[in-house]
């Protein structure tokens, strides 16, 4: 393994990161103009941003030894980066620079909430020793990007059509989605500031479902445990002794992740929290301060992209989803199919894609009906992606 080209790596997608922070000023400004310079400018650092993120690939892949993707922090990272390869290849051909200003802070959240995971190099375990590892991730991923602009412009379509004072089911839907959003911020930020700042940490022992003896270590007080757990300090190198710790008394069995659910419990916790204060602050609905921004929003050309997106992501997904999966799954477990939660998710999103296109082509479901399905199916993603890998245990949970 080559430190110094993961290190290399490393720096490559932070320099990106920063890079995709600041073209948003630009192309912010864009928007109030017809101007292109102010956009040019933008746009070419998202671009020089999507080049450097391609170099990150490449490097860590050269100085580990195997594609980027074999577990959490790397998925999410090649996820983001194929976002942003789906929004330039959706510019050159719609031409329409609102999606960019959407796109980017969903980008920047992926790439943040990612780097809470660990970013150490590692040798892969021996069921992902295969050349199908990348065949199988990069291609889902891919599809991922590609879905995720038919999401953007489902989005962008629901904030131009829909008014914020409106007292309506969809009006209160679309701002549940805007806390949804302030939810996700702040569990970044509350995992960075107790991990990093207060370096709170609790430790427990517990025993998983296959019957190994774990510790588990809690970055936030614990709500909920691993059934039986035992709090426990770490006394050096790998050593624990029984102590005290902070608990409720809610215990859960180990086919459920308790360290993340608990993770994810204090997130809504707080999150909830603070979209109160945001209220309370501004006195209106946060959709009021976005809306502004689909001023000049062409809305058949949104309805169109998010159309085009889920016909072009959808084959793309099942084809690395479901058939590549397939494929690699015999080869590594000696079954095609055996409903791991993941497997059986990734069918649900399946399904729900071919649903979709069927009732878009078939029962008329276009415009805004359209643009919540697409917004819905990202959600199915996000669940997949985060929630059936960190809360489920799986065949799948190494990732």
């Amino acid at each position: 393994m080559d430190t110094q080209l993961v290190s290399l790596s490393g720096t490559l997608l932070y320099t990106a990161f920063v890079l995709l922070i600041i073209a948003i000023i630009p192309i912010a400004m864009s928007m109030k103009t017809e101007k292109k310079r102010a956009w040019n400018i933008g746009f070419t650092m998202v671009i020089v941003s999507f080049i450097l993120m391609l170099g990150y690939i490449v490097f860590r892949w050269i100085g580990q030894g195997h594609a980027p993707v074999s577990n959490m922090y790397e998925f999410i990272v090649v996820f983001a980066i194929m976002i942003i390869g789906g929004l330039i290849i959706t510019y050159f051909y719609f031409k329409t620079r609102t999606l960019a200003l959407f796109t980017i802070p969903i980008v920047l959240l992926l790439i943040a909430y990612g780097s809470m995971f660990t970013r150490e190099a590692s040798p892969l375990i021996p069921a992902l020793q295969s050349n199908w590892l990348f065949i199988h991730v990069f291609t889902v991923t891919f599809a991922y990007g590609i879905l995720s602009m038919s999401a953007v412009a489902g989005l962008i379509y629901l904030l131009k059509v829909i008014e914020p004072k409106e007292k309506s089911k969809r009006a209160f839907a679309l701002e549940s989605l805007m806390a949804g959003i302030v939810v996700v911020i702040s569990f970044i930020i509350m995992t960075v500031v107790m991990t990093g700042i207060v370096g709170y940490q609790d430790d427990y022992y517990y025993v998983d479902r296959q019957g190994n003896e774990q510790v588990a270590e809690y970055n936030l007080p614990a709500l909920i445990v691993f059934r039986d757990a035992i709090p426990v300090e770490h006394v050096g190198e790998n050593n624990y002794e029984p102590t005290e710790h902070m608990m409720t008394g809610v215990e859960l069995p180990p086919v459920i992740n308790s360290q993340s659910l608990n993770t994810v419990i204090w997130s809504f916790i707080v999150g909830l929290i603070v979209y109160g204060i945001v209220r309370l602050s501004i006195r209106q609905r946060i959709i009021t301060l976005i809306k502004p921004l689909t001023r000049k929003v062409n809305l058949e050309l949104m309805d169109e992209i998010g159309y085009r997106s889920v016909i072009i992501g959808f084959p793309l997904f099942a084809l690395g989803g479901i058939f590549f999966a397939a494929i690699w799954a015999q080869i590594a477990w000696s079954r095609f199919w055996g409903w791991d939660p993941k497997e059986t998710f990734a069918f649900i999103t399946f399904m729900f894609y071919t649903i979709f296109l069927h009732l878009r082509l078939n029962r008329g479901y276009e415009g805004e009906k359209s643009a919540w399905l697409a917004i819905l199916g990202f959600l199915l993603i996000l669940f997949n992606l985060i929630a059936i890998n960190l809360l489920v245990a799986g065949l799948h949970s190494y990732a």
